[in-house]
């Protein structure tokens, strides 16, 4: 059974799914046990998940990123779907394989390249051309498929790309209406603004951060990248500083991430589309898990709120 079509009540279901995040806990009482707390997943969704009286095997067997199979039984809890798990086994795969068992971009990958690389030819201006290209055609495979985030917002396979092309999109359109703003700058800082993720995440299997990811984080990472790759194409000057500051400012407040604020009008709006998808991708993940004329459990990324998923019509 997929998990998306999992409801209270299915008893004894059979699945298969990747562990996408793991803990482990202890009972209380006098017979404490470990158990183990998870996250399953497949392409359709996630759901939460325990193994009671986990063994020591379990424990060393079931970790972050394995691919499994079992049975289980679908409960409700605090108004949540959650599965008992009964029986549980791992089943050795490839990557490849993994990716196959992983949410993924709604839509074809070459699809959405293709639209950039229209994009990208479209930038008229020389050094922002010449940068986005070059660091493009260096990171090409792994941009095609990293997650956007480890949680919360576009954590799927090609998760970044997927970001990156709904973003380019608001952009245009903004320009479309704001006609006075520098659109090779915009749609350059769009492209390259999480350029850094590549190297901030371990991958789309079970994302986790890396070593740089976390003592350097993605906007460092990004606009590392971008005076490099200037320097060795010998580029200099105000518009490779105008492009290192849509990185450096994307965040849009320094207590969410960003080292500076936004000081153009190009870097404003890229805070302010990245604020956007990210938000509308983590509405659209919690309505999908939920019924019509519910609501979601509460979202700490979206101020800690029950989302109300209206009933059709």
């Amino acid at each position: 059974m997929k998990i998306n079509e999992m409801t209270p009540g299915n008893d004894n279901i059979e699945f298969e799914a990747i562990i996408a995040k793991v803990t482990v806990g202890k009972t209380n009482g006098n017979n404490k046990s470990n158990y183990l707390n998870l996250v399953l997943e497949d392409q359709t969704g996630s759901i939460d998940a325990k193994l009671w009286s986990a063994t020591p095997q379990d424990i060393e067997n079931f970790i972050q990123g394995t691919l499994v199979k079992g049975k289980g039984d679908i409960i409700k809890y605090n108004g949540n779907r959650q599965m008992k798990v009964s029986k549980l086994a791992k089943i050795d795969a490839t990557d490849q394989q993994k990716m196959a068992f992983i949410p993924c971009a709604p839509l074809p990958v070459d699809e959405m390249m293709d639209f950039l690389d229209t994009q990208i030819n479209k930038i008229k201006e020389k050094t922002y051309h010449d940068i986005v290209v070059s660091i493009m055609k260096d990171h090409r495979e792994a941009f095609k498929y990293a997650p956007a985030a480890s949680h919360n917002h576009h954590e799927f396979v090609s998760g970044l790309l997927y970001h990156t092309y709904t973003m380019v999109k608001c952009g245009l359109a903004m320009c479309d209406i704001y006609t006075s703003l520098d659109q090779d700058l915009l749609i350059s800082g769009i492209i390259l603004h999480d350029i850094g993720k590549i190297q901030e995440l371990s991958g789309p299997i079970a994302p986790v951060y890396t070593l740089e990811g976390n003592l350097l984080g993605h906007i460092s990472i990004g606009a590392e990248l971008v005076k490099r790759k200037a320097d060795e194409l010998g580029f200099k000057g105000e518009k490779v500083t105008l492009l290192i500051h849509m990185i450096l400012s994307h965040h849009g407040a320094k207590e969410y991430g960003s080292p500076v604020l936004p000081m153009i009008k190009e870097a404003e709006i890229l805070s302010l589309i990245d604020n956007i998808d990210a938000r509308m991708n983590m509405f659209e993940k919690a309505l999908a898990e939920t019924e019509e004329g519910e609501y979601t459990k509460r979202i700490f990324a979206l101020e800690n709120r029950n989302i109300y998923k209206p009933k059709k019509a």
